[in-house]
């Protein structure tokens, strides 16, 4: 009687990792998450610990093997999922010369803008994929090259949070075509390091990691960290792709048509196409898969990082009730909105608390609250930063419909898709069916479907639905979808007004609130 082999995914997010050890069929065995934080000293600087992530790597594999009591010798691969456009400076040594900067670090704000405006910024997003934006590896490069040449004068490698685990792991300088699409730096076309962009940033070629599939498999692993994850030296590592593009896959949202969305920390929409696919607006990106597969779409920064804050800031007694209730505090605030009708009686909040990505591309918008009353309550603010959530994923949809035309399904996935209000709302903004998978670790899910690729052992991706498990649907409530129609354009129109006021407030804050950074 054969054996049943295992298989486990990592995903490194933007504040933990997890991992989850599936049977080869795709059954969850265990899961482990591991928290690390996000230091955000200003509203500019989001930066992360390398080697607090490397341990959380370390210790999530450890748990879900002891948790499982598998035997290591039945784990085919691990394969990871990774967070998007993470820059670390490192020494000769490999060492750190600075946090790890983070998609949603904005200090290249000025360099953003400078690239756009003067440096050719639109040819080379048309290039690599990458729109033009202080998320951007290539923007982040030009800050440090420009404001802080201490470092970047002494960096050997600017590399990724994935580059940084393997070269700890297996002491090589690799990145997966994935990663690199989403530097700015990598042409899409050859699937080589664009000279252009490199020649902007004032690098070259040795300054970044040798480029490699998304199915790249590396063996030997070093032997203290086979015994501290209490796997074999032998076990493949497959170096898998980036956590938007995985998500996609982990849904089974690969054909034409099928649109995924996703709210985590922060949130995308997101499709997968043949081949590279780029915007002359320049509003979304495109992302490798593999050679064959693609995707674009839009990420936002603002997602459920923005349910979280209203938790933290504005919600003190609702968190109290929670914890005496022994219950989620997300509960209780997703109950208290449920009492408030669609569309929040008029009440519109844009979420861009730190900044936005899709469809805006502006680092200096900001959030507000828009037709507030004095009949408005908290249950009214808390729907209203609820629905702002879905509103601008929407108008990210809209920019992708312009390529692919209406979508044929929506598939969804995160950490919001516990919440049947938000579920629900979603439907009702977008107005079409919803399918939610019974897994929300959807990018762990499509590392291993990757892995599994990688090793031969499935010869297509489609195999990812008969490991999906069960989904539930959420049909549109046409009355709802009837009031958000109203309120959707609204929304739109004050983002696109409040332009050059984003831009004064924006420059206000960082004078006056955070100092010159």
């Amino acid at each position: 009687m054969n054996k049943t082999s295992f298989m486990i995914g990592v995903d490194i997010g933007t504040t933990s990792t997890k991992a989850v050890l599936y049977e080869e069929n795709g059954t969850v065995v265990a899961s482990a998450n591991i928290g690390y934080p996000l230091y955000t000293p200003s509203a500019d600087i989001a930066e992360q610990d390398p080697e607090e992530i490397f341990t959380a790597v370390l210790q999530a594999v450890q748990q879900v093997i002891q948790q499982s009591k598998t035997e290591t010798s039945r784990i085919l691969f691990v394969s990871f999922s990774t967070a998007m456009h993470s820059v670390i400076p490192v020494d000769e040594a490999g060492a750190p010369l600075m946090r790890c900067l983070t998609w949603a670090d904005n200090r290249s704000v000025k360099w953003a803008d400078k690239l756009k405006q003067e440096l050719g910024g639109h040819e080379i997003y048309l290039r690599t994929g990458t729109p033009i934006h202080p998320m951007s590896p290539l923007t982040k490069i030009l800050w440090l090259r420009h404001e802080r040449p201490d470092i970047f004068n002494r960096t050997r490698k600017f590399i990724s949070i994935k580059e940084y685990i393997f070269f700890k792991l297996f002491g090589k300088y690799i990145v997966d075509h994935s990663i690199a699409s989403a530097t700015g730096l990598m042409n899409l076309e050859n699937l080589d390091w664009d000279a252009e962009a490199l020649q902007i940033a004032g690098i070259t070629p040795e300054h970044l990691s040798s480029l490699v599939s998304t199915t790249f498999i590396l063996h030997g692993l070093a032997p203290e960290y086979a015994n501290r994850m209490g796997l074999l030296a032998s076990t493949p590592f497959v170096i898998g792709a980036s956590d938007g593009v995985l998500s996609n896959l982990g849904v089974g949202a690969i054909d034409p048509g099928v649109v995924a969305v996703t709210i985590g920390t922060s949130g995308a929409i997101r499709t997968v196409v043949d081949k590279p696919r780029t915007d002359p607006k320049g509003r979304i990106f495109c992302y490798a898969l593999t050679e064959k597969h693609w995707v674009i779409g839009g990420a936002v920064n603002n997602g459920g990082v923005i349910f979280r804050w209203v938790r933290d800031e504005i919600a003190a007694s609702e968190v109290e009730t929670a914890k005496r209730l022994g219950i989620s505090s997300y509960e209780v605030l997703t109950k208290i909105a449920e009492r408030v009708p669609p569309g929040s009686n008029g009440l519109l909040f844009h979420p861009y608390l730190s900044g936005e990505r899709a469809p805006l591309w502006n680092p200096n918008a900001r959030g507000s609250f828009f037709g507030l009353t004095l009949h408005h309550q908290k249950e009214h603010m808390i729907r209203a930063v609820l629905e702002g959530v879905i509103y601008n994923l929407y108008t990210v949809l809209l920019a992708m419909e312009e390529q692919i035309g209406r979508p044929l399904q929506i598939q969804a996935t995160g950490g919001f898709a516990r919440s049947p209000l938000w579920r629900q709302m979603l439907a009702d903004i977008f107005d079409q069916t919803v399918v939610i998978p019974e897994s929300f670790e959807s990018s762990c899910l499509g590392a291993v479907v990757l892995g599994l690729y990688a090793l031969g052992r499935i010869d297509s991706f489609n195999h990812v639905s008969s490991m999906i498990g069960e989904t539930y649907e959420h049909t549109p409530n046409r009355d709802n979808s009837a009031i958000y129609k109203e309120l959707l354009p609204i929304y739109i129109r004050i983002s696109r007004k409040l332009e050059e006021d984003y831009q004064a407030i924006a420059d206000f804050q960082r004078n006056h609130l955070t100092g010159n950074i």
